[in-house]
């Protein structure tokens, strides 16, 4: 589907027409399946949920929201990317209750795509430390959720974020090295 049929139905949904959901859900579902099977092959094998349930979930947070202003496209897949890294958080907390142990070891970023396979200590360690980032740069936080969670492109993340690639590439930077200090304290 071109994309400016996407972003007339995000228009008519931010204009109150709950009927654009339901015609853009099947326009973009293989999207949203794409992203959720590169953040589900991150996870531990096994994993209880699939990309069908993950976009499920997520999607399930996004109609309950009340009127939100999409502003295109880009907009509404990187909300897409933020609640399906609040599903696996979820997922790994409550993974993690279950297992009730288990001392935490420091971790850097680019080992939590390993380690997230078999512990879901690590990738709840990154989400707190995402946290933490978030409360000195937003930015940088949206960033590493549409880079790291949902797999975007420098290109995809600036659409998304409505800022430049250079900007993006280097604010990344910055947020892997901030988080890498973080994660490794």
């Amino acid at each position: 589907m071109p994309e400016a049929d996407i972003t007339q139905m995000l228009l008519e949904l931010s204009g109150g027409n709950r009927e654009a959901m339901d015609r853009l859900l099947p326009a973009i579902y293989e999207q949203l399946r794409g992203m959720a099977r590169r953040e589900l092959r991150r996870e531990r094998p096994g994993h209880t949920l699939t990309p069908t349930g993950l976009v499920h979930e997520a999607y399930l947070k996004l109609v309950q929201l009340e009127r939100v202003d999409w502003r295109g496209r880009a907009h509404f897949f990187g909300a897409c990317a933020q609640e399906m890294r609040r599903v696996l958080i979820s997922h790994a907390r409550k993974k993690k209750a279950d297992k009730r142990g288990g001392g935490v070891s420091p971790v850097t970023l680019d080992n939590v795509l390993v380690a997230a396979e078999s512990r879901p200590q690590e990738l709840l360690a990154l989400d707190e430390a995402l946290v933490k980032l978030e409360a000195l740069s937003k930015r940088q936080a949206r960033i590493v959720e549409c880079r790291f969670f949902a797999g975007m492109s420098v290109e995809e993340t600036a659409a998304a974020l409505e800022i430049s690639p250079a900007t993006v590439k280097r604010e990344w930077t910055a947020a892997r090295a901030w988080l890498n200090r973080e994660l490794t304290t």
